[in-house]
């Protein structure tokens, strides 16, 4: 029994109004399973590493409880690699350099110690790889939650049609919601995504927090205020960690209800919180329950009338 988590495992090279760095840790699947570590004792990753990657943070990984048989090491290769400038409200950002590198012909297979996995949470990769993994797994889990980019709605249409139809779950951002539906109104654009396939729909709004849609219900879920954001990047994925992490924890309980998913939001904008905080995936290395537990309280706080 355990979370299946597939992504890039990365380098970033990150620089914003106030800091700017080298090649530093980074990829989708970096943060989701650092951030779902919290909550989860056992992860199984698939992704794609080159030589290059630092064999230190492979151990750090493995001491968070995230077992790496997925995970194939190209020596003679390059990891991927991902360079951006922050504008300076750190919502929006230029893409300076990308390099695909063993991500330009990554195709995972699914180890058969994988295949008891009950939650599936796909990193944004492009849409044949995700539903690869699917199709691959003999059981289908309890819970399937997939994140995407306009990027695959401009080159993948039809690909990434197919793949909706097999995820439960959908993360994206305000703008790629409309873009998908086609709809300006996000209520609009939910109903419609919905029947793309996914039952719930999750719109991330970056600092403004986020949205859940089910049917004709809907939950509002504002961004935890951090006093120093020093770097969002991944701030999305680590958000998607906290929030597929604190399901599966529930899971082990009870079926979940869609009070449960505004929960999970909630979780997931704590997690974020601290990813913002500092550089890269650093803020999440040592977040502790009892960290956790105080910024949920402070939201709740925040939140009630």
């Amino acid at each position: 029994m355990s979370l299946l988590v597939v992504g890039s495992v990365a380098f970033d090279a990150i620089e914003t109004p106030f800091v700017k760095t080298d090649k530093i840790i980074g990829g989708a699947a970096t943060y989701i399973m650092l951030s779902a570590s919290c909550f989860v004792d056992k992860i199984h990753l698939i992704s794609v590493v080159g030589g290059d990657f630092p064999k230190e943070t492979l151990k750090l990984f493995q001491e968070k409880g995230i077992d790496l048989s997925g995970l194939e090491i190209q020596e003679e290769n390059k990891s991927f690699f991902w360079s951006g400038k922050y504008h300076q409200d750190l919502n929006s950002r230029d893409t300076l350099v990308t390099e695909l590198n063993v991500l330009s012909d990554f195709n995972p297979i699914v180890p058969d110690k994988y295949q008891d996995c009950e939650f599936l949470m796909l990193g944004n990769l492009t849409p044949d790889v995700q539903r690869s993994v699917i199709t691959q797994l003999r059981e289908r889990p309890k819970l399937v939650v997939m994140d995407t980019m306009n990027f695959w709605m401009d080159t993948a249409w039809d690909s990434l049609m197919e793949t909706l139809k097999l995820v439960d779950v959908l993360t994206i951002n305000d703008e790629e919601a409309r873009q998908l539906s086609g709809e300006f109104s996000l209520y609009k654009a939910a109903l419609k995504i919905q029947k793309m396939g996914p039952r719930f729909v999750v719109i991330k709004k970056g600092e403004h927090g986020a949205l859940i849609f089910h049917k004709d219900e809907y939950f509002f879920c504002p961004a935890y205020l951090s006093i120093d954001v020093i770097d969002p990047t991944g701030a999305g994925d680590t958000f998607a960690g906290g929030f597929v992490g604190y399901l599966y924890q529930l899971s082990k309980q009870r079926y979940i209800a869609f009070e449960d998913m505004k929960a999970a939001l909630v979780f997931g904008s704590v997690m974020a919180s601290f990813c913002v905080e500092h550089l890269g995936p650093l803020g999440l290395y040592d977040v502790k329950k009892s960290d956790i537990e105080q910024r949920f309280a402070i939201f709740r706080k925040m939140v009630t009338i």
